[in-house]
């Protein structure tokens, strides 16, 4: 009988019963079609050995005018700008204390027994019965009798002697005495949450193994125990020498508080920031209900920087301060801005953006102008629909006169803004249910807004990507295209999508473009993950979808760069770079739906496969191999009972590439899928038309 010739239709559908998709593919992972056939995606390496802190949420990449090639990585912990596969922490200072306002205190474990009376109680003095010593209390007595004691010691506390809480009266045995790695800053009115950085400098010893150069460097904060006081950890233990408070000319240098990594929703403890409403209580209405993530915005103004942490300030990093200088408020900003005279600088925004066209800089979702011309910030209180711009090439005067180009627009649909994207025409606007253009129009009004479409919905700040002539974006339940005019982008998995999908961070979804392969990408989190753990792909060139797995958080297209660049966990990887995951074999695979003979009333018998694929492009001296697997079944809601596989390897490369010939299988049913896979090192493969020796058979 004549080989039978294996023709797919293109792209993946989810959208009909695999019976129904008789000719087509079912799943995928880690595949892209082109031409109209299946090809392994290209792999990724680590751009750097080095590493940032956080989760990279936000990716930026400029060019400075000596040809420095930077790129902006914002975190929920910091900023930071990477040149030369290093890192440079520019995160903005928050607040600088004056000299001695800080001080420190080594930790002190008490182990007890013999406990009687109330718990001792936090900030209440302790003294020892024999000794005399002295010592202020810092957390209860635990679960184990662990009595932690911290500063103001005054005396040695001796072993089996026994201890008093002067306000509890409280009593213990002191049963023995040791030295935590925690460490106790006092400043009154710190104003730090846990897990902000703060860099101490100026300091003293403590008298022991905590030195001045100990001290002096920068640290996360692990623990709040009150407005003015906080905790850090050391590398080692303090010893019984450590009784100093670090000096009188210590300073405290607090940076930006940091972000969420996950959304928190709901009320009550453990939602919003420490010492935000009484203890215990619901966290106040409004904005407390669901707390979002830590996202930047992030755009140039000349070769010099703007961010902004969304629903925060504006920051602005001059270049001319080099890689060493950190990022300052930009209504507090000095150097290299056009006029220097600062005018309503919007306190808080949803996001920033440079156009480049007319060099205004606009604001979304920020605050109102200043009560008067003189004021040097906005009024603070965010107007979540509210567009305002500064002047022309002056990013701190956002006072309109009738000498300047500053001014405002109000947003006319939705509750909130969520995204804004400069395309080549004009800027895109989102709200949570429209979508509205922002076009300049020149004098008198500077801008001009039209709305779109209504009844739209976006899923995520980072949804939206540009490319070409098209805009594309995720929704709560669907995908959209906008190309002059708006419409539902048809999706083949779009159930595959959005019934495997975590809609409580859907805050951290991002679209990805990789414009060398027509390809628009949305990194999301699956029902399982509260972090992104999956990828679905529409290929705009070919008009096919594909989903599969790969945990990115963030991602910039190539362009001053050689290789697109996504956001993993501490690092950042250069992708379509070779075909193994980060110097480990990759796995990739795609499945068909499944096919019968006539209209599968009668069983069929495979008996041979004779590949057709390409290991073209695989790394030299690898092994390209593919599995091909044959499965077949009885009916359509039965298993895969039948099951036969061969592994076809490239052994020749010239004069011609050869690769096995062909695959001796044996699988009998109703129906058939055919699955190609690879787990190869350095193998890359692309399907062409496959042929089956398949032939009516009988049950037996």
């Amino acid at each position: 009988m004549p080989l039978t010739k294996l023709q797919f239709k293109p792209g993946i559908n989810r959208e009909i019963t695999s019976y129904s998709n008789e000719g087509g593919w079912r799943d995928c992972d880690k595949v892209r079609f082109r031409f109209g056939y299946p090809e392994k995606i290209g792999g990724w390496e680590k751009y750097s050995q080095n590493t940032y802190e956080g989760s990279a949420r936000a990716l930026h990449n400029w060019l400075a005018l000596n040809g420095s090639n930077y790129l902006g990585v914002g975190t929920h912990l910091k900023y930071y700008i990477e040149e030369g596969q290093q890192f440079y922490d520019i995160t903005p200072i928050r607040a600088t204390t004056s000299a001695g306002d800080a001080t420190f205190s080594a930790n002190e474990l008490f182990s007890c027994s013999n406990i009687a009376g109330a718990p001792f109680v936090y900030g209440e003095t302790i003294t020892g019965g024999t000794s005399g010593a002295t010592g202020v209390v810092k957390s209860d007595i635990n679960g184990v009798g662990v009595l932690v004691a911290l500063s103001g010691r005054s005396g040695t506390f001796s072993t089996s002697e026994t201890i008093t809480g002067g306000t509890s009266g409280a009593t213990a045995t002191l049963d023995s005495i040791s030295f935590s790695t925690t460490l106790t800053v006092m400043e009154t009115s710190h104003g730090a949450e846990q897990f902000d950085f703060v860099t101490f400098s100026g300091t003293t010893s403590l008298g022991g193994t905590v030195t001045a150069a100990v001290l002096d460097q920068e640290y996360q904060i692990q623990k709040i125990i009150s407005t003015n006081v906080f905790e850090v950890t050391l590398a080692a233990a303090p010893d019984a020498s450590d009784t100093g408070t670090g000096g009188s000319s210590s300073v405290a240098e607090y940076q930006i508080n940091v972000g969420l990594d996950t959304t928190v929703n709901g009320t009550g403890w453990g939602v919003g920031t420490w010492g935000r409403g009484t203890w215990s209580s619901a966290a106040p209405g409004g904005l407390s209900t669901i707390n979002e993530l830590r996202l930047w915005t992030h755009d140039n103004i000349g070769e010099d920087l703007l961010m902004c942490p969304r629903d925060s300030s504006i920051y602005y990093w001059d270049k001319t301060g080099g890689l060493t200088s950190r990022a300052k408020e930009l209504s507090a900003a000095t150097t290299g801005l056009a006029s220097g005279t600062k005018t309503s600088v919007p306190q808080i925004a949803k996001q920033i953006l440079v156009s480049d066209r007319d060099r205004h800089t606009i604001a979304f979702g920020c605050d109102n102008v200043g009560a008067n011309s003189s004021d040097t910030q906005g009024d603070g209180v965010q107007d979540s629909l509210l567009i305002r711009f500064s002047s022309q090439e002056d990013p701190v005067d956002w006072w309109p006169t009738a000498t300047n180009t500053a001014g405002d627009l109000r947003l006319g649909a939705g509750s909130t803004f969520m995204q804004a994207l400069e395309t080549k025409r004009e800027i895109l606007i989102w709200t949570d249910t429209a979508l509205t253009s922002m076009r300049f129009i020149g004098d008198p009004f500077t801008f001009g807004l039209q709305q779109i479409s209504s009844g739209i919905t976006i899923i995520s700040p980072y949804s939206a990507a540009a490319s070409g002539d098209f805009v594309f974006w995720m929704g709560l339940d669907t995908f959209y295209i906008y190309a002059g005019q708006t419409q539902q982008l048809p999706c083949s998995v779009k159930d595959k999508v959005f019934l495997d999908f975590n809609f409580a961070q859907k805050s951290k979804v991002v679209s990805a473009v990789n414009s060398e392969f027509t390809e628009i990408t949305w990194f999301y989190p699956s029902a399982a993950s509260d972090d992104n753990d999956r990828y679905v792909t529409y290929n705009y060139g070919e008009k096919v979808w594909t989903y599969g797995s790969i945990a990115r958080t963030s991602w910039v297209d190539r362009g001053t760069r050689d290789y697109p660049i996504g956001a993993g966990a501490s690092y950042l990887y250069n992708h379509e770079y070779g075909y193994d995951d980060d110097g480990s074999a990759m796995s990739s695979y795609i499945e068909s739906a499944a096919m019968d003979i006539a209209d599968g009333d009668r069983f069929a018998y495979i008996r041979k496969l004779v590949p057709d694929l390409t290991f073209d492009g695989s790394v030299a001296l690898s092994s390209p191999q593919a599995e091909f697997t044959l499965k077949a079944r009885n009916n359509p809601g039965a298993d895969f009972d039948s099951t036969s596989s061969g592994i076809s390897v490239r052994t020749q490369t010239t004069p011609v590439e050869e690769y096995t010939e062909q695959l001796d299988m044996r699988v009998r049913g109703r129906s058939f899928a055919l699955r190609v896979e690879s787990s190869a090192l350095g193998s890359k493969w692309k399907l062409g038309s496959p042929r089956i020796d398949i032939r009516p058979d009988g049950r037996r």
